[in-house]
């Protein structure tokens, strides 16, 4: 198994569905692991974060470095959204559109752009953003037939740009010791409407639609030295559904 060997590792949006895996397995191979959450109450390890203030940002990191003494690593995995999102292409409002490309990308550019430069301070680190297959791809709309969900089109601009952002993070933190990489998952089963999941399924290879926790060996991985010179690239995790 993988040893972590204490690691200081921040998950951002550790209650969410991918998050809250991705702190059970950190600990589970001993890292220790901070949970930055917006919905969080301060207590031990456990720090809210609003992504969108730098303020709240530089707080949280300040805390971390006041009690550890380092950060090893940072996971964005946050997916703040407003009331609106979610709609069709053409009922998207310009102002939601704005509005969910700032909350997203412009909080995982600024999560970045803050623990990066501490991590350049400090003369090491690593950021792990969560990205999408729709951030790989164009939209498959025949699994979304006879269902009631779409693929917003806010999703797919923020996610591809994140895969970017990535790369362009990592050039520029060239000789910094500073890893970014990407992690673009498939779908992820969460009471998916019937139809839609087995539409989804006949897109794949195998399984179909992925388990929350089928990402946690790819995200311990690129968090351990056996990652070390995996830099500025995307790994695609989708049962062949890209394919």
């Amino acid at each position: 198994m993988i040893d972590l060997n204490k690691q200081i590792i921040v998950v951002v949006g550790g209650n969410g569905l991918l998050g809250s895996e991705f702190v059970k397995s950190i600990v589970n191979h001993n890292g220790i692991c901070i949970n930055a959450d917006i919905t969080n109450e301060e207590k031990e390890n456990h720090y809210k974060i609003d992504i969108t203030s730098e303020e709240s940002v530089k707080d949280v990191i300040k805390k971390i470095h006041e009690k550890y003494g380092k950060i090893d690593a940072v996971i964005n995995s946050a997916y703040p959204r407003n009331k609106n999102y979610g709609k069709t292409f053409f009922d998207v409002k310009y102002s939601d559109f704005c509005e969910n490309i700032n909350l997203h990308l412009g909080g995982f550019f600024l999560s970045s752009q803050k623990f990066g430069e501490y991590f350049i301070n400090q003369g090491f680190g690593n950021i792990i953003n969560i990205s999408s297959i729709y951030g790989v791809i164009s939209p498959k709309f025949e699994v979304y037939e006879d269902t009631k969900i779409t693929m917003p089109i806010e999703y797919a601009a923020i996610k591809s740009s994140l895969i970017h952002l990535t790369k362009y993070m990592a050039k520029y933190f060239k000789n910094k010791k500073v890893r970014v990489n990407t992690i673009s998952p498939g779908g992820i089963f969460d009471n998916q409407d019937e139809i839609f999941v087995e539409n989804y399924k006949n897109e794949c290879l195998n399984k179909g639609m992925l388990d929350k926790n089928d990402i946690n060996g790819t995200v311990v991985f690129l968090l351990s030295e056996y990652s070390q010179y995996i830099n500025g690239q995307n790994i695609i995790i989708d049962d062949g559904f890209t394919l």
